[in-house]
This record gives C-alpha cells, structure tokens and sequence, in this order.
C-alpha cells in the first residue's frame, strides 16, 4: 500500500524520504545522525545481510519454541481454547507492547536495541526452563494451576521481546539500503522469514515427538546464546546517533500518532494492512488444531515446513522483481488472494489440499507485509520511522487476538460439535464435504469470504485512490531528485 505524498497537504508536515543531491543519506529532520559515504554499498550491502541473517536465527528460535509450546498444549489438553488464549495472548503482547517499541527504536541506536532484545529473550527462555525443570509434567500441563500459566506466560515474554528485533530490523532496511532497491530488501525479509518458518515447523514437531519438551527448550536456549553472541560482533557505523527527533518516554503514543497523521493516508495504508490479520487470528487460533487432526504431531511438523517454502518463493519473487508501481493495488490483491484460498485450502477434508492451501497463502504473506514496510520506509523520516512501524504492529496486531479469543471458544463448544452431530454432518456435507473437522473447515471458509469482501470494498474507497495517485507522485519526485544529483564521489569498497 501506499500513502499520499506529505507535501500536498495543507498541514506542515516532516519531510519525505528521498534522494539528497550529492549524497546517498536519506532526507533526514537530523541529516548527521546517518552518514552512508562511510562505507560502499557493497559494504552496506553486507552489513544488511549479516544482520538480517541474525534476524533469522533468533527468529527461528523464537518460532521453534513457540510453535512447541502450542504442539505440546495442545496434545496434552487437546483443548482448542488453550491454544487460542495462547495465541490470542502473544499478539495482544505485541499489540500492547508495539508502541513502546518503536519509541526505544527511535530513541536508541538499532544494534543496541537489538542486542538488548537479544539479551532479554535469553534471560526468558532461561527462566521458562528453569520453571519446567521445577515443576511435575503432570501440574505443568494442568490449566487450573499457576505453573502452566506462569511457564506459557515466559516464554510468550521472550518471544514477544523478540519483536523489537523485527521493528529495528525495518527501520535499517532505511539506513544501509538506497530507497529503490528497498522493496527488494524488503522481499529478502520475507524471504528469510520463510525460511525460519520452514527450519522451525520440523525442529518443532521432531523435538516434541521424539525429545520431550524438557529438550527443546535446551535448544531453543542454545540457538538464542549463539544469536546474542554474534549480534555483539556486528558494526554499523552509518549510523553515528540516534536521530534528534521529538520521541519521549518509553510509550510515545502521542508521537507515535503524530508521526502517522502527518502522512496524509498513511492510516489508510495500516487499516488495509489490519484486513489479513482478522483472518489470522482465525488460523492462530483453529490451523494447528486442524493440521494436528490430519497428521501426526512428527509429521504436521514436516507437512507444516513444506508448506511453508511458500513464504520463501513468495519472498524470493519479492525480492528479484519488487511490487511494482502501486504497491497499494499490489497489496490488496495479495489480500484478496489470500482470502479466497483462506476460504477453500479445508473445503474438503483433504491433506493435500490443505497443503497447498497453507503453501499458496504463506507465498502472498511476504508481498503484503513488504509492501507496507516499503511504503513506510519512503515517505517517513528515519527518526520516526520505529513509532510508525510500532503503531502499525500494535493496531494490526490487535486484530488477531479479538477473532482468535472469540472463534476458540465459538469453535469448542458450538460449532465443532454442532458439525460432529448427525444432523450438522448431513447439513455441511454439500458445502464441505464430510469429515472430523468439518466445523473448523466452515469457520475458515467464513472467515476468507469476510475478507475478500472487505478487500475488494477497499478498492472503491476514494482513499484508494488518493493514495494510489500520491504515491506516484512522491516517487517521481524523488527519481527526479535522484537524476539531477551530481556523481558522487568514488566510495572504497
């Protein structure tokens, strides 16, 4: 998506990001906190790549115990209300904590933020497996005692520190890459994450199959160790200080809307970007349930990676060939798409569909999210760019815990069993074809109209329009700027 250019509005607003002549500094409020002649763009280049490589292990940390703790309560209790207050409860973490995130973003300098997540997440994971090795496997895995809570409660901390990476990781992509070759890092984001995905949905489903909780979280441990220990190496010099900007206190939600209202339409561009995350919610709270009932826990876990080498090529596409001229059209039809398989990859109680379901939807994730970062990542100065990128996690993230807390229960006590019963069989029988799980299948089809609807209603909005037309003109103008920048000096390489 995108949003309209600051400087058609009436409003003072702060300047765009583009081209300065003679220079590859982005337009800053404070042009000397960032210095990209420091180093070639080949050395940026790799700079980016290194921690954008680091990213990825801690991310596959991250997911990798995650995604066990929700395989491991869920066969223990085979209760989907567990699984959905879990992964309802991480994303209202990261929508309560994303603004204070972006503040420390934009306060500090990013690879001491990033290492201060690093840090944080280990002390968590440390912790949660001290709690295990206290506690009987038998009062852990029990929901009306404190253990199970407090265990799930650290290991949903350390995860949702982890996010800070991933906001500071945006705002980088600012800093190391020219603003046209943005999109494409911005795909190769995607792309690693789906690699992440990949590695973590094996790790998970062998470790808790075969190794036991207890082990996993050793690994888990170990790979957070190995992550923080190389994030400690890492250099980037480009940025001298943190930019002077106007961001206060640890939770600058004044600033944080200031920031956003100041680009006419970027609220527009996170409302778009909210769409998909309804639908998420649904699939945190019911895919894993419905994957668990087709296949082993060992083999859900493979069946899960292979489905997602779909965030890799759909990363990968971003990467090699952008979004194209108006990555808000773009977006919105990632969405659309993602709505109508959404709607279809359980119509039939069929594994391979679901496989290719999953596989299709996780290849449009990398578009939409990229398109949103790129968008951000040009017409927002630096010095603000954490709290844009905060508020939009924080309000996007606070989609999904509302459809993941109502559909879990809605699921376990009406319409699962609703569908179980002679009478529901025969009625979804012509809609969705007869099985176990004909509820969870009905649910994600209700949920995929609901967004294709709102998407393609999107596409009649005036907003849409304006933006669309904004964005055209911001990035003309900068293209322009760029090609009446005198040569640049050669840059040791």
């Amino acid at each position: 998506m995108s949003a309209s250019d600051p400087r058609s509005s009436t409003e003072p607003t702060a300047p765009s990001i583009g081209a300065v002549p003679g220079a590859t500094t982005p337009d800053l409020l404070d042009p000397t906190a960032v210095d990209t002649s420091v180093r070639s763009p080949a050395e940026r280049r790799r700079t980016f790549w290194q921690i954008l490589l680091n990213t990825a292990l801690a991310n596959v940390t991250t997911s990798y115990l995650w995604f066990a703790l929700t395989f491991w309560i869920y066969l223990a209790t085979r209760n989907v209300i567990a699984t959905g207050v879990i992964g309802g409860a991480f994303m209202l973490l990261i929508a309560v904590t994303s603004i204070s995130f972006g503040t420390f973003v934009d306060r500090f300098r990013k690879l001491a933020v990033m290492r201060f997540a690093g840090g944080f997440t280990l002390a968590a994971f440390a912790v949660a497996g001290g709690i295990y090795l206290a506690t009987p496997v038998d009062s852990l895995v029990r929901l009306d005692r404190p253990w199970f809570w407090a265990f799930a409660f650290v290991v949903l901390t350390g995860a949702v520190v982890e996010n800070l990476r991933n906001i500071a990781l945006s705002t980088t992509v600012t800093i190391l890459v020219d603003p046209e070759e943005r999109a494409n890092a911005n795909g190769l984001v995607g792309m690693v994450q789906g690699i992440a995905f990949m590695v973590t949905s094996v790790l998970s489903g062998l470790s808790v199959g075969f190794l036991g909780m207890g082990w996993t979280q050793v690994v888990a441990l170990t790979l957070t160790a190995i992550a923080f220990a190389h994030l400690l190496t890492l250099r980037m010099p480009e940025e001298r200080r943190p930019a002077a900007g106007d961001a206060q206190g640890a939770f600058d939600l004044a600033g944080s809307w200031r920031a956003v209202s100041a680009v006419a339409g970027l609220f527009a561009l996170i409302l778009f970007s909210t769409f998909n995350n309804f639908v998420g919610g649904v699939y945190m709270a019911l895919m894993d349930p419905y994957g668990l009932e087709l296949f082993s826990v060992q083999a859900w876990g493979g069946v899960f990676a292979l489905a997602s080498t779909g965030f890799l090529v759909g990363g990968a596409l971003v990467g090699k060939f952008g979004l194209g001229p108006n990555p808000l059209r773009t977006m919105l039809l990632g969405v659309v798409v993602m709505g109508v398989i959404g709607a279809g990859f359980a119509i039939r109680e069929w594994a391979w569909l679901y496989v290719l379901g999953i596989w299709l939807y996780m290849a449009i994730v990398p578009l939409v999210e990229a398109g949103e970062q790129t968008v951000i990542q040009r017409v927002v100065p630096l010095e603000r760019q954490g709290r844009v990128f905060g508020f939009a996690g924080a309000f996007e993230a606070g989609a999904a815990p509302i459809t993941a807390f109502l559909i879990a229960p809605i699921a376990q006590f009406w319409i699962i069993p609703f569908a179980r019963t002679p009478h529901g069989a025969v009625a979804l029988e012509p809609l969705l074809g007869t099985g176990t799980s004909r509820g969870i299948a009905l649910i994600f089809l209700g949920a995929g109209a609901l967004i294709v609807a709102a998407a393609l209603l999107a596409f009649l909005t005036p907003v849409y329009r304006e933006v669309s037309a904004a964005y055209a003109r911001t990035r003309a103008e900068d293209l322009a700027a760029k090609a009446a920048a005198p040569p640049q000096a050669p840059l040791r390489d």
